[in-house]
């Protein structure tokens, strides 16, 4: 006689769907196979990923991780339900940041919790996760879904990503940077993930929803701007890192060109940033004026437009400007690395000309 499944529905009158969870798999492992890559077979349902680095042609690689998530940019995917972007975004904070120690992204790993699953949601979430794979060259080789009831509203969710990546012994980044060297800026595809918090307030504050218009842009809703996601710079920088020509890059994260750009510099050293190098993007003058943001915190809460910074020699500049631009990125000679007085001082930016060029 044949054994059966027991199927009460205790479980899922307490809030958890299996069978949902199991239809959610279904349909995101084409999603998961579009992202295969030489070491990754990206299929689902196993119990872990494997990744085979001699197959991925390293021979003697050190491996870089990376994690991250998306903060309350979630808040407006919900609440407009614009959900098919922020899998992007989750992919390119993780990914940007392995980029900049000089290693190429590997594979990606998602955690997606929610008070109740809703397939539909998360597949859409799940897919802009696979978009930003491919755009990384990354295989998306697994991840978890948790349905919490209790823990989260139940059209809340949340999303956490963790990828690894890998580069050849010697050639890490930050490397050699030193005085006289160009500072190079690749442009943002716009807020990115960071400072939404401060967004919400400002919209708040002013008497406006996601959906309104955008007082900037009169034609688009202010969701529709906002929720542009992170862009990722990996397949235009990682021939250039291959080559030797970047010293260094800093992506663009919590705490601005201020706070970035000296995580990747040497002691005793400075990054002189021209803020009239660029043109600040409609979007950040008017949360800079709607909210009464003085330029000091528009530098440390956003990316004002600059969404990677590379270091490269002085020598260099030109020719990794041009190719930075024939592979699709919008890019301004933004500053230079000068000493400071005090050899052992720690590193720091500098952002000058900000009261004209952002005022």
């Amino acid at each position: 006689m044949e054994a059966t499944i027991n199927t009460s529905p205790l479980y899922k009158a307490a809030g958890v769907d299996i069978d949902a969870g199991e239809a959610l798999v279904d349909a995101i492992k084409p999603l998961a196979a579009s992202t295969r890559r030489k070491g990754a077979d990206a299929s689902l349902g196993g119990f872990g990923a494997l990744f085979d680095l001699k197959a991925a042609g390293f021979t003697d690689p050190i491996l870089v991780s990376s994690t991250d998530g998306v903060g309350t940019k979630l808040k407006i995917a919900i609440e407009t339900g614009r959900h098919d972007g922020v899998g992007i975004d989750l992919v390119a904070m993780v990914v940007n940041d392995i980029l900049v120690q000089g290693a190429e992204p590997l594979f990606f790993l998602d955690y997606y919790a929610t008070g109740k699953l809703d397939v539909e949601v998360a597949k859409n979430v799940i897919a802009g996760i696979a978009e930003g794979c491919r755009q990384a060259g990354c295989a998306l080789t697994g991840g978890e879904t948790a349905e919490m009831p209790g823990m989260y509203a139940a059209k809340d969710y949340d999303l956490a990503g963790f990828a690894v990546g890998a580069a050849e012994r010697g050639r890490l980044l930050p490397r050699d940077v030193q005085p006289g060297d160009v500072l190079l800026g690749l442009a943002s595809s716009g807020v990115h993930s960071n400072g939404f918090s401060l967004v919400r307030k400002v919209i708040a504050d002013n008497g406006l929803s996601f959906e309104s218009p955008a007082p900037f842009d009169t034609a688009k809703p202010l969701a529709e701007i906002l929720m542009v996601p992170t862009r990722i710079y990996v397949k235009s920088c990682m021939p250039l890192v291959r080559d030797g020509r970047i010293k260094a890059m800093a992506h663009i994260t919590g705490g601005g060109l201020v706070d970035n750009v000296p995580r990747v510099l040497p002691d005793g050293t400075k990054a002189v940033i021209d803020a009239k190098s660029w043109t600040m993007p409609p979007v950040f003058k008017w949360l800079k004026a709607a909210g009464r943001i003085s330029d000091a915190e528009m530098a440390r809460a956003f990316n004002c437009g600059i969404g990677l910074v590379v270091a490269v020699a002085a020598d260099q500049a030109d020719a990794v400007h041009s190719a930075l631009q024939a592979a699709g990125e919008t890019v301004s000679r933004i500053g230079r690395i000068e000493a400071l007085a005090d050899k052992s001082a720690e590193p720091v930016t500098e952002v000058v000309n900000m009261a004209e060029a952002w005022n």
